[in-house]
């Protein structure tokens, strides 16, 4: 059995696209359809139903996709059996993080993990939207926030402290807020993936500890993460973020923070992965990396 054309027909079939899978594998879209034309071939039936619009699995394709994601699994555990943990890795890792932690404490230290492991490629995803872990063949995402129910694997790091800011000009327009009450007159930018305005609320914690909401007034909303800090910036309305991603703003002086004792609940951080019998060992080398660079940057 050829591993390699098992390998092309899991991630089409993941992906439901040819497109993708040729994208993701690195591969000519060609040279993905004539391996899974081979597979097929060789098998003597067919596994992908094909038409202009899409992709999708035959009965056939059903039965098989499982027992050659099996395959594949126990090949990766065979040719791991006897290589030292931790070195001598290879392949193609593909991760997903947020944007603050991406920027401010995984990609800084990004070169000491791919000088320890030089045969190693990889690809890292900081889109806002959550991505399908399975479906879109990320080895490993970073969640930040309230996790839904799912069958992945989570491993929990911490959290990310929040804070309040705004810039020097909103508050030179406004006034600085000094209780709850005074938020009445002021403004927020909202973050909302749909770009609607409705929803648009100060979070905070009453003296109980359970979290609140007061809603607010928004004149723009946003669906990113570098738009809502850019917006706050050019003080279209207060903001509250990860401390994590704020702090060179208020240590520049570009933001102020406000209101420090209504601060949004944390957000907990969570690394999350597929259910397999063994991790293979390039997935748990980066897990156990991004554990050990992340966990400093937050708080238990």
């Amino acid at each position: 059995m050829d591993f390699d054309k098992l390998r092309t027909f899991v991630r089409v079939a993941e992906l439901a696209s040819f497109t993708r899978a040729a994208d993701q594998l690195g591969m000519a879209k060609g040279r993905v359809s004539d391996a899974v034309n081979r597979l097929e071939a060789d098998l003597g039936t067919r596994l992908l139903q094909r038409t202009t619009r899409s992709v999708h699995l035959t009965q056939d394709g059903v039965q098989f996709l499982e027992r050659a994601k099996e395959l594949l699994q126990e090949a990766d555990e065979l040719q791991a059996m006897f290589q030292p943990a931790g070195s001598g890795l290879k392949g193609r890792l593909r991760i997903d993080l947020s944007h603050a932690l991406a920027r401010d404490v995984v990609l800084p230290r990004l070169p000491e993990f791919l000088s320890a492991h030089p045969q190693l490629e990889v690809g890292i995803s900081t889109t806002d939207r959550r991505v399908d872990l399975v479906r879109e063949g990320f080895d490993c995402v970073m969640r930040v926030g309230t996790l839904a129910d799912s069958d992945l694997v989570v491993r929990r790091l911490g959290e990310l402290p929040q804070i309040n800011v705004a810039s020097p000009a909103y508050l030179a327009c406004h006034g600085t807020p000094r209780t709850l009450d005074d938020l009445a007159g002021h403004q927020v930018v909202h973050y909302d993936g749909k770009l609607g305005l409705q929803g648009a609320a100060w979070e905070y914690m009453d003296k109980g500890g359970a979290p609140r909401r007061l809603p607010m007034r928004a004149s723009v909303v946003v669906n990113g993460t570098d738009a809502y800090h850019a917006a706050c910036l050019a003080g279209l309305g207060m903001i509250q973020a990860p401390l994590l991603g704020m702090r060179r703003h208020v240590e520049a002086g570009t933001l102020v923070a406000v209101l420090p004792a209504l601060t949004a609940p944390p957000l907990p951080v969570s690394l999350l992965y597929a259910h397999r019998r063994q991790v293979p060992p390039r997935v748990r080398a980066v897990l156990d990396w991004l554990t050990q660079v992340v966990s400093p940057h937050l708080a238990r």
